[in-house]
């Protein structure tokens, strides 16, 4: 039931800009210019979002603008999912600061190295396909919890630089800017929103984002309009990347304090790259690409940790401002890391002109189509559980972060999965002419049936045999095993004879290898055939 509802809805459930087409193969001029574009428009936004997490993960701005150029330019060249921006992130940032305070930053490179190594293993054993366990409700509080997230990450830009704290999840403890700063700073951003939402209805020459950022930064400069810039972030001028082994020990001591750390980035990373991958799948209409996008994030890592980066892992919010201005191939990608390349090496003097405001008033933008508005609306029309899950992912996605909501929303969806199934086990019973009773069992025997499995029969009460067809039913774990031994024992300590008929192929080996069944497996060739399986008892439970 759960399940119908979910499908019927799932289209009112999904952000509203899922109707994004696909572009074909070919790269075409036309093509090209909106790719290098929409490569323009990330760069831009990538620069305050590096800095910003590099100072939470209290390291120099430029090893965040490293790991952002480097991350982001493999994860375009051979990442799953064409399209997709990865870079530096705070969900990893506020993992890291633990480790850079207590050990320094050269422990900080060798766990993004260790963090690479990991995620390339997943992508080999190809565990990024149990992403698709991630149920829909899931998915829906992700996009609804990042897009709050991303929306009071951009609040810090509203505070007096130094103030307070910047976290992943926002601002906290600064002071807010003076009127004679915050009014132009609100009016600016309004004028960046307005422009991405007007100039699509005339002209799609230029992404609406980067014509957004344009006008604001023109509007500035050529006034002298005070507000905050990048540049009062920080300096973004450095050279290039060089290459660095990480100075630290190697010995087991170093594993022991990098190991743990390594791990929870490792998932972090993957987690919300493989959900980003998924969102942007939907968003341009391609599927696939979970291991390659594990092993993509970890090259990208364990190359970064030797070139002075922070590490990083796929960005929904950039992600969504190269889709929604255009970007569907790997140009776009590749584009906006060389981009930020240039900001570094040339450019570092007139990108810190760039009003911050134009750049909040993009963010804005994305929080607006990356929120699943109509998830709000229909939230009465599906299961409960469903809509009581949306709302947890959403809680603690922004109170904690997306891969303890990821984590927590498919434990919950999986236990009301399992109630439900658990709640369906019945049985329907007739006598046959030889007098023996037949139950029919409906419902999967599994470990949360088990116990309505036994109380179905009446074992003081039932004739000589007894009969239990699995016709409609299967039996699917230990828990199962030991159920079905249990009931077999009360009949014989009764006097009585239960068998077992209809076994599927896989119920049929499970009960074999665990030693149950008395007729060999070469009665049944099809284990479908009406033949009736003794029962051998005291081999699960010991009795």
């Amino acid at each position: 039931m759960a399940r119908s509802l979910m499908a019927r809805y799932a289209g009112r459930l999904t952000p509203p800009d899922l109707s994004i087409a696909p572009t074909t193969g070919r790269v075409t001029p036309a093509r090209l210019k909106t790719e290098v574009l929409s490569g323009l428009t990330v760069a831009l936004a990538l620069v305050p979002e590096a800095v910003a997490f590099a100072f939470v993960a209290g390291v120099h701005p430029l090893v965040g603008l490293y790991a952002a150029f480097i991350v982001g330019l493999i994860t375009a060249l051979i990442g799953g999912r064409p399209g997709m921006i990865s870079g530096a992130t705070g969900a990893l940032a506020v993992v890291m600061v633990a480790l850079v305070a207590d050990h320094g930053v050269e422990y900080l490179f060798a766990t993004v190295v260790l963090m690479g190594l990991l995620q390339i293993a997943a992508g080999v054993f190809r565990l990024g396909k149990f992403i698709r366990l991630v149920p829909h409700p899931v998915m829906l509080g992700f996009v609804n919890g990042l897009a709050i997230v991303i929306f009071l990450a951009q609040l810090s830009q509203f505070q007096v630089p130094g103030s307070g704290e910047v976290g992943a999840h926002g601002a906290t403890g600064g002071a807010w800017l003076p009127p004679a700063t915050m009014i132009p700073m609100l009016v600016l951003v309004a004028l960046t929103m307005g422009v991405i939402w007007l100039l699509p209805r005339f002209t799609n020459i230029v992404p609406a984002p980067l014509a957004g950022i344009a006008v604001t930064a023109i509007i500035v400069i050529a006034f002298g309009i005070d507000v905050p810039r990048v540049g009062d972030l920080a300096s973004i001028q450095g050279g290039l990347p060089a290459f660095h082994i990480p100075s630290v020990p190697l010995n087991f001591e170093t594993l022991e304090i990098i190991l743990p750390y390594a791990v929870i980035l490792a998932a972090i990373g993957l987690i919300e790259s493989l959900l980003t991958l998924n969102l942007v799948g939907e968003m341009t209409g391609q599927r696939g690409g979970a291991s390659q996008e594990c092993v993509a994030q970890g090259v990208a890592n364990t190359v970064t940790g030797v070139f002075g980066g922070m590490g990083g892992c796929a960005m929904i919010g950039q992600s969504m401002i190269n889709v929604k201005s255009g970007g569907r191939t790997r140009i776009a990608g590749v584009a906006a890391a060389l981009f930020l390349l240039a900001f570094i090496l040339f450019a570092a003097p007139l990108i810190e002109l760039i009003p911050l405001a134009a750049l909040v008033g993009v963010m804005f933008m994305v929080v607006i189509g990356t929120f699943a508005w109509n998830s709000i609306r229909i939230m009465a029309r599906v299961p409960r559980i469903d809509a009581f899950v949306i709302v947890l992912v959403t809680v603690v996605t922004v109170y904690e972060d997306l891969a303890v909501a990821v984590v927590v929303g498919v434990i919950v969806s999986a236990l009301a999965y399992a109630w439900n199934n658990a709640t369906r086990i019945h049985a329907k019973t007739y006598h046959t002419p030889e007098n023996a009773k037949v139950y029919q069992v409906q419902g999967p025997l599994f470990f949360g049936s088990a116990e309505g499995f036994s109380e179905m029969f009446d074992a003081e009460n039932d004739p000589a045999v007894v009969i239990v067809d699995f016709a409609d039913s299967r039996v699917v774990d230990q828990s199962a095993l030991q159920a079905i031994e249990a009931v077999a024992a009360k009949y014989e300590t009764a006097g009585k004879r239960m068998q077992l008929r209809h076994l599927s192929r896989d119920c049929h080996r499970l009960l074999k290898k665990a030693g149950h069944l008395v007729v060999d497996a070469d009665d049944d060739p099809e284990y479908g055939l009406a033949v009736d399986y003794g029962i051998r008892t005291g081999i699960i439970g010991g009795h």
